[in-house]
């Protein structure tokens, strides 16, 4: 005798009737996501231009030279790698700090309901690009 299959929940990897997956992609899912690349990004490419730094400054004013080389030009401008290295890691940097500002209200309790989580996720995802922005015009600006 054969017996229905009781009514459990999926799991969120399961697709949830034909093609259509169970959770809806949403900016909390993007930010979450971010903040871990922008994490390992920061880490990784933070670490290596450091290293490479400190074995320029001791390798001497030839060797130092040239890993100024990279981020400016002759006459004193910012070279095209630089430009999109500082743009770069400045986004990623305050991608990074925003999320974990919004990460900081969650551990205290705060803006678990999903309007909220929702607002504050699109807000760190305007938040970022005007303030690298801002940063970016600062900087041009005092040059």
């Amino acid at each position: 005798m054969a017996t229905a299959r009781p009514s459990r929940p999926r799991s969120p990897h399961l697709f949830n009737g034909p093609m259509r997956l169970h959770y809806v992609w949403g900016p909390h899912m993007t930010v979450s996501i971010l903040h871990r690349a922008t994490g390992s990004a920061m880490a990784t490419l933070g670490a290596v231009l450091l290293v490479w730094w400190l074995a320029a400054a001791a390798g001497g004013a030839e060797s130092y030279a040239r890993f100024l080389d990279l981020f400016t030009t002759d006459t004193g401008a910012l070279n095209i790698v630089g430009w999109v290295l500082g743009v770069g890691m400045s986004w990623a940097f305050f991608q990074h700090m925003a999320n974990g500002v919004r990460h900081l209200f969650m551990d205290v309790g705060a803006n678990y309901e999903l309007k909220r989580n929702k607002a504050s996720a699109i807000a760190t995802l305007v938040f970022a690009p005007l303030a690298t922005i801002a940063l970016c015009a600062y900087i041009v600006g005092g040059r």
